[in-house]
């Protein structure tokens, strides 16, 4: 099953995407994934539908057992690899790819090292050493991160695993398209992440072999965008500006498009699209708040450009990848806090009450019978103007939204106190 299909120098020619899609074993892959990677669920999203103005489903590999669809790439390149596995696995990843190959190395019981830049984030870090994997924090991006790998499988002869620029790899993300074939009779368009092409390439060729009508759509963050700037432009890789912003779809901030996904991606995508860190953090908070799913940024690039209607209706169904879950706690958090004071749902308040026992209380009574809920409370005796017998309070609340906020700001003013908010 298994070629040299991530080349350590530039091939003299580009390979042909039709030579690719014919080559690639996804039987397989189909066989190597098997009791080892969940079939995911395709969830339908009617709130989703709704926003979009077509039906839309969610494929969650967010639920896969390593939190993303990664595991599947990586389950086909180490069955591929067979004996020359025994030697040990060397990749280099943001997180995910990571996780999963330490995943495929410990079922299949050989060594694994990973390198990964030095900010990744500390979730995905502690996620690949749980599972027995050797981490190696160096280089500023994950292409470096890449380059140390590469010399470190040349130098120890351990079989170097590639994110995304293999095609074993990628045979192994074309079971996803399988499984959606099969559970989505009305089929009519894909929306994927797109960050070095893997996932596309992969849905991409197993769409096209089975002679499925089925548009595909890729999604790149627009701080971290080279197959937009390529494929938009008709130019080559090699001319891109590989300066990129910084993004919460760290995921997918690959900086150059892969040898082989590239022209991959050429032939088989309809369109790709781009999306702000705005709609990307919103997308996140909606599939937290609506889909009850937890979606990294990187995982949520396909819903964003739903709900941001970057997309025309089609007749049939509209499959969201969800490509991945590993998001970091507090980040997800922070969104979920900066979403609920967008929404008018917490309020923080300055008032000042009689600096006298019981001044305090009546103006959380007030709230109280407001039904308001108190979040925190602070005392605030400096940088205010304050009478000598007053004492500043900064509340901060949670109500139903932006009219129950303005009842109790009415209230408490109709009381006699003097409020602001934020």
């Amino acid at each position: 099953m298994t070629t040299r299909d991530a080349p350590d120098e530039p091939l003299s020619q580009p390979p042909l995407a039709g030579d690719l899609i014919a080559r690639a074993d996804l039987r397989g892959a189909s066989r190597a994934i098997l009791g080892a990677a969940a079939r995911t669920p395709t969830l339908a999203c009617a709130d989703l539908s709704e926003a979009a103005g077509m039906v839309v489903a969610l494929k969650a590999e967010c639920l896969q057992g390593t939190g993303s669809f990664k595991l599947r790439g990586a389950l086909s390149k180490v069955a591929a690899l067979g004996a020359r596995a025994s030697s040990g696995l060397v990749t280099a990843s943001a997180g995910n790819h990571a996780r999963a190959v330490a995943q495929a190395a410990r079922l299949t019981g050989v060594s694994c090292e990973v390198f990964m830049p030095r900010d990744a984030p500390v979730s995905k870090v502690a996620a690949v050493e749980r599972l027995g994997a050797s981490v190696e924090l160096d280089g500023v991006s994950v292409e470096e991160a890449l380059g140390l790998a590469r010399r470190h499988a040349e130098s120890t002869g351990a079989a170097l695993v590639h994110p995304f620029d293999d095609l074993d790899v990628i045979a192994g993300q074309a079971t996803l398209a399988l499984e959606l074939l099969e559970d989505v009779p009305d089929l009519a368009r894909v929306v994927v992440p797109v960050g070095g092409g893997g996932l596309a390439s992969g849905i991409g060729i197993a769409l096209r072999r089975a002679g499925a009508e089925v548009e595909l759509v890729g999604v790149q963050a627009s701080a971290c965008a080279p197959y937009a700037q390529v494929l938009r432009g008709g130019g080559l890789a090699e001319d891109l500006d590989l300066a990129a912003g910084a993004t919460i779809a760290d995921g997918i901030a690959i900086k150059r498009p892969g040898t082989l996904t590239l022209p991959l991606l050429r032939e088989l995508l309809d369109e790709i699209e781009t999306v702000s860190e705005e709609q990307i953090a919103a997308a996140m908070v909606f599939l937290a708040e609506r889909a009850k799913l937890v979606a990294e940024g990187a995982g949520a690039v396909a819903v964003a450009a739903l709900l941001g209607g970057r997309l025309p209706a089609v007749a049939g169904t509209t499959v969201a990848i969800v490509s991945g879950g590993n998001v970091d706690s507090g980040l997800l958090a922070g969104l979920l806090l900066r979403h609920e004071t967008e929404e008018g749902r917490r309020v923080r308040i300055f008032t000042r009450v009689p600096d006298r026992p019981g001044g305090l209380a009546e103006l959380l009574e007030l709230v109280a019978r407001a039904r308001a809920n108190l979040v925190t409370v602070a005392h605030v005796r400096e940088a205010v103007p304050l009478h000598v017998r007053e004492t500043g309070v900064e509340l901060t609340l949670e109500t139903r939204g932006r009219g129950h906020t303005d009842e109790l700001l009415a209230e408490l003013r109709a009381a006699g106190y003097e409020v602001s908010s934020e």
